[in-house]
């Protein structure tokens, strides 16, 4: 409800903020590349009563090291059991596994991972990238050798730390900003 509701908000205030309504993104890492990974899948999902046909689906989506399924065996436990608990219905086990509701009409993502995460499975990441491919989604998706989990901006020194500026790059690419 939130992140449709704060989608909504961005978009009912654009003209006032002066951004363009129609170039309005989602980031999320880790846990909450979930929740944005969700909104981008759930956007039209009715989970709250809403007073107008503002839309609350991205435009794009930037998905840093995400927990994106709920399946166990490459999921994040802790945010499955927080998020379905620990004993899910099979029916929720694949609703808010995101990449199981990729269709035509997910916006466009940009992927970064590390193989070497031990918190979240880079084939989270994966299988979200090939859903997007399957229903030909733009997306762009870096798997980097070394990072772990949770580098965020931060400059390791290693290649992770070069995501920051491949993120803007495709972004300019793709006409999201200038």
């Amino acid at each position: 409800q939130d992140a449709q509701e704060a989608m909504r908000v961005i978009r009912r205030n654009a003209a006032k903020w002066k951004i363009d309504p129609k170039k309005v993104g989602v980031i999320g890492f880790s846990a909450g590349g979930h929740l944005a990974s969700t909104l981008s899948t759930h956007y039209a999902d009715k989970v709250y009563d809403v007073k107008d046909n503002v839309s609350a689906r991205p435009d794009f989506s930037l998905l840093i090291y995400p927990v994106i399924t709920m399946d166990t065996t490459f999921t994040h436990r802790g945010t499955r059991n927080n998020l379905i608990g620990p004993d899910p219905t099979e029916k929720n086990v694949f609703r808010f596994s995101n990449e199981k509701q990729v269709n035509a009409n997910t916006p466009p993502a940009f992927l970064v991972h590390s193989s070497d995460d031990s918190a979240v499975p880079v084939l989270n990441s994966i299988n979200y990238y090939k859903a997007l491919v399957e229903n030909e989604v733009p997306a762009e998706f870096h798997i980097f050798q070394k990072g772990g989990h949770g580098y965020g901006l931060a400059a390791n020194g290693g290649t992770e730390s070069s995501w920051p500026g491949l993120c803007i790059k495709w972004l300019k690419q793709t006409g999201f900003i200038q």
